[in-house]
């Protein structure tokens, strides 16, 4: 398999933002996110990265097909349940790059893309002068009755990136949960990392 990354800005992140819509809405169906998707919701949720122009995408590509993606933003510019959070720790939004959702087809996981997908959106905070990178995932319980035996959290490749967990510090997100009727509020713990 031979699969290459490539850094969207500008029209080009706008073109692939329909593919990067259908990969959340495949990949987030899955643990820890159950994420019942649809393309409107989508394209309402992604209109950031258009409105953007500090926005990034990294696209996995496997030959013309998009295989992955992971997508950035400066932390002010994305929903306001992201950057709320921020308000008591002292920290500046505009020294904080948002390194949003990473999704990736099963079959191309294990390759490096995790690596690469930091890498690409660290070198494009770096170039907007951001001071930090950080993130956020979901919390689910973990006596959750859909959560997978051998489910592995992603914290040590976090950490090895050099991330670190912010106390307290924790959003509040709607979606839909596969199942369910409604939308409901899930709380998504967020790390930081200094950039050097």
């Amino acid at each position: 398999m031979s699969v290459q990354t490539r850094v969207l800005t500008g029209a080009a992140l706008d073109a692939a933002l329909d593919d990067v819509a259908r990969l959340r809405i495949a990949v987030f169906r899955d643990w820890p996110y159950l994420y019942d998707g649809d393309l409107d919701y989508e394209r309402r949720y992604l209109q950031s990265y258009r409105d953007s122009s500090g926005a990034v995408v990294v696209g996995a590509f496997d030959g013309p097909r998009l295989v992955g993606a992971s997508t950035g933003a400066p932390m002010e510019d994305h929903a306001a349940e992201f950057a709320a959070p921020f308000a008591a720790t002292g920290l500046a939004l505009s020294d904080i790059f948002y390194c949003a959702e990473s999704v990736l087809l099963a079959d191309y996981r294990g390759q490096g893309l995790g690596h690469a997908f930091f890498d690409a959106r660290e070198s494009h905070a770096r170039g907007l002068g951001r001071r930090y990178s950080a993130f956020c995932g979901v919390q689910r319980p973990a006596d959750h009755p859909l959560r997978p035996a051998a489910y592995r959290p992603l914290d040590a490749f976090w950490r090895a990136r050099g991330y670190e967990k912010l106390d307290g510090v924790i959003a509040e997100f709607s979606w839909k949960d596969l199942g369910e009727p409604v939308e409901t509020r899930k709380p998504l713990q967020f790390w930081i990392r200094e950039l050097a």
